[in-house]
């Protein structure tokens, strides 16, 4: 690989030029094939009401068939699922996402997985702490990002 600052011709594994030791990786670090247009506040805010008023009919009938006390339990560990299956999944988003015309990406733009999903899923706990300030982020970021965006490495985007 030839170094464009120095011309100097060097291994192809190589990381720094071996002449004047600039840095050989021109690649950068997020790519996008197209332009992305991060989703703001209020697209993502009306996304979550709209999913949270699917899972609370969900969480209501579960609560009507097995009793209130296992329905909680199981409305916790079936929020968590919907989550992480549906962003991971092809669809890249929740039915509210989808819905609003949004979804979620990695910072390549590629789909997250489920690995992924999850930690951002975990991570909206750590959003909600402190008078929902993680959530307010997004409307304040350069990226339109949320604290469990950046702590999960993800963008929401338009469609």
């Amino acid at each position: 690989m030839n170094c464009p600052k120095s011309g100097q011709d060097n291994y192809p594994e190589s990381k720094f030029c071996q002449c004047c030791n600039a840095n050989l990786n021109t690649k950068s670090k997020i790519f996008y094939p197209f332009p992305v247009i991060c989703a703001g506040f209020w697209r993502r805010f009306l996304a979550i009401i709209l999913d949270g008023l699917f899972l609370s009919a969900a969480d209501y009938l579960i609560g009507v068939l097995l009793g209130y006390g296992l329905g909680n339990f199981i409305g916790v560990f079936i929020g968590w699922l919907y989550f992480a299956l549906m962003e991971s999944s092809s669809y890249q988003g929740t039915l509210g996402k989808m819905a609003i015309g949004i979804k979620v990406t990695d910072l390549n733009g590629n789909k997250l997985t489920f690995g992924r999903a999850t930690g951002r899923y975990f991570g909206k706990l750590i959003s909600s702490l402190i008078f929902m300030i993680g959530y307010v982020m997004a409307g304040f970021t350069k990226k339109k990002q949320a604290l469990h965006d950046i702590m999960a490495g993800c963008l929401v985007v338009i469609r």
